[in-house]
């Protein structure tokens, strides 16, 4: 049997039968047992045996015609008077009521065992039919689950037809159960799995759009600027800008790099102080807060973990560049840790409560990019939230009601 169906249908039809068997035999047993004493019963009840004593002697040869000739038995050899009327008629009673009995109880067991055969054929036919009907009705989930999964793809996941609800999900309606938790855990699967493919698409067309743009900076610069003969000047200034696209490029790969390798997980943990990799980044970025006019304020709590000190240590710097960099004239950046976690909070512009969920996504600002000196390549976040995830933790933002900028935390 190659289907399941076919296979349930087998094995609910095996045990009605069997259930339908087990009952027909009690019941034939149970009435054989209690039959004979039942006809006795009622044939003494209806044929008393005073009534019997007054047959004529002789009447022991005159049984009804073709009932079956009682066996001897203990029962029928009752001692009688030795004296007296009716000597040898109460034997003679004890037969008849014992043959009539017997040729009663034999007529009802083959009678009974008769139509309990006849029924219990009529059930087991009965029994494929519903068997073969709740197997499809146990079966039909599944099924969809299995044709939703066939004709699925990653263009059906983001492309949904007008009109024909929610597109690439089974959306089972049924009670309450084990097939409409699957169907509702394979339907979160499905989101979950959009939600990856939408993202991988926006990142490889952001990806693609980012070192696009360096590598036509450079061609522009050494077509347009080195055209005709320059001086040595333009020549420096050409040198200077195709330096610094370069390095442009440089930490656009790097951070793509580490996006990548924060993805896959974490090989070798070990006991990382938190805490001290903070005070080490707020002291590494020192100087471009103070050149941006930015204060840092660190309250560094004990915080150990077990994890990869190197991610650890470069989420922390994005973190805390993310809030010098984007920030304002006299603003200020701090940075706690503690037994909740970590929290950088800075000031600067106002960040809309719609768009703070986005910023974790690669290449993702606030503000259009303008390619200019010390600009980001909008990976900040995102490398924030794999190193996060990486280790078990989750990072998530908030915009600040005063002062303006974010507030971001890491829980581990």
């Amino acid at each position: 049997m190659r289907s399941e169906r076919a296979r349930l249908t087998a094995l609910y039809t095996g045990l009605l039968v069997l259930a339908g068997a087990v009952l027909t035999g009690v019941v034939y047993w149970l009435v054989r047992e209690g039959l004979y004493a039942s006809i006795s019963t009622a044939v003494t009840t209806a044929v008393p045996a005073r009534r019997l004593e007054d047959l004529p002697d002789g009447a022991s040869t005159a049984l009804p015609t073709g009932l079956p000739t009682p066996l001897p038995s203990a029962s029928l050899v009752t001692p009688a008077p030795s004296t007296g009327p009716g000597v040898g008629r109460l034997p003679v009673a004890i037969a008849i009521t014992r043959t009539v009995s017997d040729a009663a109880e034999s007529a009802a067991l083959d009678r009974l065992l008769t139509v309990s055969v006849i029924v219990l054929a009529c059930y087991a036919v009965l029994s494929v039919a519903l068997a073969w009907w709740a197997a499809g009705r146990v079966l039909r989930p599944i099924a969809v689950i299995t044709d939703t999964a066939r004709r699925l793809s990653g263009e059906d996941l983001l492309k949904a037809p007008p009109g024909q609800g929610p597109w690439g999900r089974i959306a089972l309606d049924a009670p309450p159960g084990e097939l409409k938790r699957l169907a509702d855990t394979f339907d979160a699967m499905l989101g979950r799995m959009e939600q990856l493919v939408s993202a991988q698409q926006r990142f490889a067309a952001n990806a693609a759009h980012e070192l696009r743009t360096p590598v036509a900076v450079q061609r522009a610069a050494a077509e347009i600027g080195l055209a005709g003969d320059p001086s040595p000047e333009r020549v420096a200034r050409i040198r200077s800008k195709l330096i610094e696209v370069a390095d442009g490029s440089d930490r656009i790969i790097e951070g793509l790099l580490l996006l990548a390798a924060s993805g896959q997980g974490i090989r070798e943990r070990r006991r990382v102080a938190v805490d001290e990799l903070a005070r080490a980044a707020a002291a590494a970025l020192a100087d471009e807060a103070d050149g941006r006019g930015v204060s840092l304020a660190v309250r560094a709590g004990p915080l150990a973990v077990d994890g990869d000190p190197v991610l650890l240590e470069r989420l922390l710097h994005n973190l805390v560049a993310n809030g010098v960099r984007h920030n304002v004239p006299g603003g200020r950046v701090e940075i706690r840790t503690g037994p909740d976690g970590i929290a950088v909070s800075n000031t600067g512009p106002a960040v809309p409560p719609d768009t703070v969920p986005l910023l974790f996504e690669p290449f993702r600002r606030v503000n259009e990019r303008t390619h200019g000196p010390g600009e980001g390549a909008g990976l900040g976040l995102s490398i924030v939230d794999a190193v996060a995830r990486a280790h078990g933790a989750t990072a998530a933002a908030t915009a600040n009601e005063e002062g303006g900028g974010l507030t971001v935390t890491v829980r581990f």
